[in-house]
């Protein structure tokens, strides 16, 4: 439902929130989310014209949130990149249907609406505050679990030999 730039975003800016008020770099930034630096650096350059964050040049620059993540919510990093296209007219240009939506994107269009809301209503940092034992944007790798051996012989919690992820 959401493309890969929205998801480089909301990371970039958790990972900001995460360290805030503290400045990070491009470089530090993709390190830590994961992200191919070329293509976050054209998603902070978004960010940045949306006024979501700012980036200082120089020692110790870098980018933070413009404000702070308690009053940041994740539909304005969305809309910073990828605006939400809610459904207003019939898509398929139906000049009988007009602004009265038939009851498929009438459906489509509430779903929307209620992802909208939810992103309205969630601030950086409830999602940071939120109680959880996987945390968010962990440094890659990711501390291995306790080292316990199952009967197997393997590390309980590690990826099976060969496995993808």
């Amino acid at each position: 439902m959401f493309s890969q730039t929205v998801e480089y975003a909301l990371r970039a800016v958790v990972h900001l929130a995460s360290v805030s008020p503290q400045a990070r770099t491009t470089e530090q930034i993709a390190e830590v989310t994961r992200v191919p630096r070329a293509y976050l650096s054209k998603v902070l350059q978004s960010l940045g014209r949306a006024g979501v964050v700012h980036s200082q040049r120089g020692v110790g620059g870098g980018m933070t949130l413009t404000k702070p993540a308690a009053e940041l919510t994740i539909l304005e990093v969305v809309n910073a990149v990828e605006p939400i296209q809610r459904i207003r007219v019939c898509p398929l240009g139906l000049e009988s249907h007009g602004t009265h939506l038939c009851p498929l994107h009438k459906r489509m269009d509430n779903a929307l609406a209620t992802v909208e809301e939810a992103f309205q209503r969630t601030t950086l940092a409830e999602v940071l505050a939120e109680p959880t034992l996987s945390v968010p944007l962990c440094a890659f790798p990711c501390a291995p679990p306790a080292n316990t051996t199952g009967a197997s012989g393997l590390v309980e919690g590690a990826p099976e030999p060969g496995a993808t992820s």
